[in-house]
C-alpha cells in the first residue's frame, strides 16, 4: 500500500493522536474506540481509514469484527524523524546558550 497522506498531517489531529493512544494500550474494533469519543463510529472509522492510509493502524479481521492494531514500525519511523529535528533544535539552543553566555561576560 502506497501512502499518500502525510503523516504528520494525519497525527496532528487530537482525536486521531488520542486513537493512537488507546491502541498503543492494544487492539480495538472501531465500535470499542467509538465509546471513548463524543462522535459517531462512522466519524471513527473515517479517522481509523487515515491513519490505515498513512500506515500508522493496520487492519485484523477477528470472525465478523476488525480489530485495529498500532503499526510500530511506522511509530519508530516517526520518532527517528523527530528526534533527528530533536537534536538540531538542542544545537541550535545550545548555540544560543554560547552567545548569550559570551554577551554577558563582556557587560562585565
Amino acid at each position: 500500500m502506497n501512502s499518500r497522506r502525510d503523516v504528520f498531517q494525519a497525527i496532528a489531529d487530537p482525536t486521531r493522536r488520542a486513537i493512537i493512544l488507546l491502541l498503543a494500550a492494544g487492539s480495538m474494533t472501531p465500535n470499542a474506540l467509538a465509546e471513548h469519543f463524543n462522535s459517531s463510529r462512522q466519524a471513527v472509522s473515517k479517522h481509523l481509514q487515515i491513519l490505515s492510509e498513512c500506515e500508522i493502524v493496520t487492519q485484523e479481521q477477528q470472525g465478523r469484527e476488525i480489530h485495529y492494531h498500532l503499526n510500530t514500525v511506522k511509530m519508530k519511523e516517526i520518532e527517528k524523524w523527530l528526534e533527528q529535528f530533536k537534536k538540531l533544535l538542542a544545537k541550535r539552543f545550545d548555540q544560543l546558550d554560547d552567545v548569550l553566555r559570551n554577551l554577558k561576560n563582556t557587560k562585565r
